[in-house]
């Protein structure tokens, strides 16, 4: 039997903090959480802070790993080990890759790179050298079928997986969803161009393209639907009371990123699951004017938050809630730990609760923001590897 004691840290469990306390793993597992000094062979955790491992359900951080700049490309298998790395010493333990079954220049999406990205990540979680636990979040374009045939494809590849894949449906044709201001698109997307009105007329024909297309979206709705027993579908950027009733009726589980108060309420009162970006919370609002994270965590109206395009922003924007009152801390990491891992379908993590995964973070707060020591996944307990 492997075993790892950690002691002498102050243990967030899900509705208190536990000082003093000693984590006991064997073989991978949770298999006690008591008070006490410990062994003197144990980790010593100083007093820091042990955290469940964080669950990301939405990061894009791999594109930006495999393409840090415009004209600058890595290959996907050494891009994925680099950015492991960077996400284990985020405290992330779990992490969902976002990936587009579309295309998108902006964006340096194809179907093509999807498919590359889904394959790579496959193939590190077989090879058993993965030092975390590598997902998928599929994402699908309402208005792209042949990313809709790409997927169903690719999909085949999940039957039987421990939990249903997540397929987010979107649609980010500017002027509705995440871009209803075109302006924003315009200055995230368009920056460079000193013509404002020449760049307005591009949008305009994007708009125009994208909407040749818009009868797509009963098509991917109705596949959804035909799928409801087998994916979990989340929906990206609702705006209205209305996107969410339709797609509520299509089997949706979770509202990925609402940008309205509106559509969280909504989601909420659907019994939905809600999930804001933390990179949101520590920047003090969304950099595309939509709803404030924070606000609807004030509001109740956040079960999970996810990285979206940098990892840190998890374990930072837990403690930010914490350190502004907006949550107490167990409350704020649940967030990114039993939230997240319920928004993915996840009953086995998430919590320091005996009979769970071992998947743990320590961290300590040192000039007011959290620095992760450690990190340890089933694995490594079960190993006895420690980051």
């Amino acid at each position: 039997m492997s075993r790892l004691t950690i002691r002498h840290v102050r243990a967030v469990l899900p509705d208190r903090i536990l000082d003093d306390a000693v984590v006991v793993a064997e073989d991978g597992v949770l298999a006690e959480i008591s008070t006490g000094p410990g062994p003197a062979d144990a980790v010593d955790g100083r007093g820091a802070f042990l955290l469940p491992g964080l669950v990301d359900t939405h990061s894009d951080g791999l594109e930006k790993e495999l393409q840090p700049r415009p004209s600058v490309l890595f290959e996907v298998g050494f891009g994925l080990a680099s950015f492991e790395g960077r996400v284990r010493a985020s405290g992330i333990t779990t992490v969902f890759h976002a990936t587009g079954f579309y295309s998108d220049n902006r964006k340096g999406r194809s179907i093509d790179g999807a498919r590359a990205r889904e394959r790579a990540i496959r193939e590190r979680m077989s090879s058993g050298q993965a030092q975390i636990d590598h997902r998928m979040l599929f994402r699908l374009d309402a208005r792209d079928p042949d990313g809709l045939t790409a997927l169903g494809q690719t999909l085949e590849l999940y039957a039987g997986a421990d939990i249903p894949p997540l397929v987010s449906y979107e649609d980010h044709t500017p002027g509705q969803g995440q871009f209803r201001d075109l302006d924003a698109y315009i200055r995230l997307y368009l920056s460079g161009r000193e013509d404002h009105e020449a760049a307005r007329a591009e949008v305009q024909e994007l708009i125009a393209r994208r909407d040749e297309q818009i009868g797509h979206r009963a098509v991917a709705l109705a596949w959804l639907l035909e799928r409801r027993d087998a994916v979990r579908m989340l929906a990206h950027d609702l705006v209205t009371r209305a996107e969410v009733d339709e797609l509520a009726a299509c089997g949706l589980g979770v509202a990925e990123f609402p940008t309205t108060l509106e559509a969280a309420l909504a989601a909420r009162e659907h019994g939905l699951l809600i999930v804001a970006g933390a990179p949101n919370v520590l920047r003090g609002g969304s950099h595309s004017g939509n709803v404030s994270a924070a606000e609807l965590v004030a509001h109740g109206l956040v079960d999970g938050l996810s990285s979206d395009y940098m990892p840190f922003t998890m374990v930072g924007a837990a403690f930010r809630l914490a350190s502004e009152g907006l949550a107490d801390l167990p409350a704020a990491v649940r967030l990114v730990t039993d939230g997240a891992a319920r928004v993915a379908g996840f009953t086995d993590r998430g919590r320091l609760e005996v009979g769970l995964r071992a998947d743990l973070a320590l961290a300590t707060v040192d000039a007011g923001w959290p620095t992760v020591r450690g990190t340890w996944t089933a694995n490594d307990t079960r190993e006895l590897v420690a980051a």
